[in-house]
């Protein structure tokens, strides 16, 4: 089931003007929809360009080989895990997958305690009309913010205070380490390809909300 969950602001670059963004709990249909027919062919299109252009496969956008219809079907069943979409203009502009019992936190909070319940980040994805990488000009800016806004929303209601933690693929370490300002943990040596790993504790949460307001 989807649910609308509230709205926000998203800045249109083109015009400098801001749109209202709707957000989602749970990935529908017609979100899925949108990432096969709109999504995807902007994203193959940009891995045949790179390709003729004799880029290797190591540089193309590391999250290309994600496939949001399996990891829908996938996670339908499964509690522990919530599924958020961003939509504006009639388009869905960001999703996201998150996960509340299995992580926990390796930042102490305010009594030195680490270990404590965190909402973590298993995929966050914009819109591929959103990102340089593969478009010459953005459209929107701020999805990847909403989204993280949304976890730590999230986490204030699991009552983990705000804490939220992932693993950054290397293409996205500046973005969380240089602009989102989550503290950067190092490589993981029990993940996969020893991904980093970021995570905000409360007081970094509250900063990056006070930050986006």
């Amino acid at each position: 089931m989807t649910v609308l969950i509230g709205s926000a602001p998203l800045r249109e670059l083109a015009s400098g003007k801001v749109a209202r963004a709707e957000i989602y709990d749970g990935i529908s249909a017609d979100h899925l929809s949108d990432w096969e027919t709109k999504w995807r062919p902007i994203i193959l299109s940009t891995q045949a360009r790179l390709t003729g252009q004799g880029v290797p496969r190591a540089f193309h956008p590391q999250s290309s080989h994600w496939d949001w219809n399996k990891k829908a079907a996938a996670l339908r069943m499964m509690l522990a895990y919530r599924t958020f979409a961003v939509t504006c203009g009639g388009d869905t502009q960001g999703l996201m997958v998150v996960e509340t019992t299995q992580h926990r936190s390796r930042l102490p909070d305010d009594k030195g305690r680490v270990g404590q319940g965190l909402v973590y980040v298993e995929f966050l994805e914009a819109a591929p009309w959103n990102r340089p990488e593969h478009v010459q000009s953005p459209k929107y800016r701020g999805v990847g913010r909403l989204l993280l806004t949304t976890a730590i929303q999230l986490s204030l209601d699991e009552e983990f205070r705000g804490r939220i933690g992932l693993h950054s693929l290397p293409q996205s370490e500046p973005y969380y380490r240089d602009i989102v300002n989550m503290r950067d943990l190092g490589p993981d040596e029990n993940y996969q390809g020893q991904l980093r790993y970021f995570e905000f504790d409360e007081a970094g949460a509250q900063a990056f909300i006070q930050g986006g307001s």
